[in-house]
């Protein structure tokens, strides 16, 4: 009894950090050394809209500020790097972020967004991004939701690549297969920590009203997939929780297969 209690007890913490932006501090302490390697997980710094824009009061010991462009930050890419070595034979160096108009964004294949339904790029940032993956970039999106977030994603997106179309990817595209086999019944809802309820059978996973999950995707004129986008999902939080014992592990494992999967190819194509 003790035990059921203490599981809702630290769901209903771990909903309330969601919410009101709370960052697991325990993962400083898991950070990865600093060193140069094959790969690094960068994530993207963005500006957040105004209606977005909240005092959060976070500083990380780095001496960042807030916004939501650290959502899961450090947690996330530490635990999937982490994985990304045992997993595969890439040399994974420590995760890092930096702003779009940080030239150093040129020396590293794969960039990460999340709530990419509350940025709002300047014409400067916007034409950075452009280059970047003209120049073989690839960027990964995740945990944004509704309509209203995809309506500012995909404005952006028409901004950053006019006339590419946002396309669901299909199960016969090479990201889907170059490492693992991504099938259909792994198009599923992966979901955050807040989207865990405890029901009479032990955790539940419950969808949020409204939503579909879709794996969706931009070509460059080469058909060379650019930008992997999840939507309605959140693949951040699988690999954010994915020491958690109530965090269910299917899904984790779906999320690091996605994960690894987005690597390689940018890697690779």
């Amino acid at each position: 009894m003790k035990r059921a209690a203490l599981t809702v007890l630290l769901i209903a913490c771990v909903a309330l950090a969601q919410r009101g932006r709370f960052f697991r501090r325990d993962a400083d302490e898991e950070s990865l050394p600093k060193r140069e390697a094959e790969f690094h997980f960068i994530r993207m710094e963005y500006t957040d809209l105004p209606q977005h824009r909240r005092g959060y009061g976070f500083v990380s010991r780095e001496g960042m500020g807030n916004g939501w462009w650290m959502q899961d930050w450090p947690a996330a890419e530490n635990h999937f790097t982490t994985g990304l070595q045992r997993l595969t034979r890439i040399d994974a160096g420590d995760p890092r972020h930096f702003p779009l108009t940080d030239d150093r964004i040129f020396n590293y294949p794969w960039l990460y967004a999340t709530q990419t339904g509350y940025w709002d790029l300047s014409d400067v940032e916007t034409a950075r991004l452009r280059e970047y993956l003209m120049r073989g970039g690839f960027l990964v999106v995740d945990d944004f939701w509704y309509e209203q977030d995809w309506e500012i994603f995909r404005q952006t997106m028409e901004r950053v690549l006019p006339n590419h179309p946002i396309t669901d990817i299909a199960l016969s595209d090479p990201v889907m297969h170059v490492l693992y086999d991504i099938q259909q019944k792994d198009l599923m809802f992966i979901p955050g920590s807040r989207h865990l309820q405890r029901g009479p059978n032990g955790i539940q996973v419950v969808q949020p009203a409204g939503t579909n999950s879709a794996w969706r995707a931009i070509y460059d004129d080469k058909n060379r997939m650019v930008v992997a986008v999840n939507f309605n999902t959140d693949v951040g939080d699988a690999w954010e929780f994915a020491d958690v014992p109530y965090y269910p592990e299917a899904m984790t494992t779906l999320a690091y297969r996605y994960g690894i999967n987005y690597v390689i190819y940018s890697m690779t194509h």
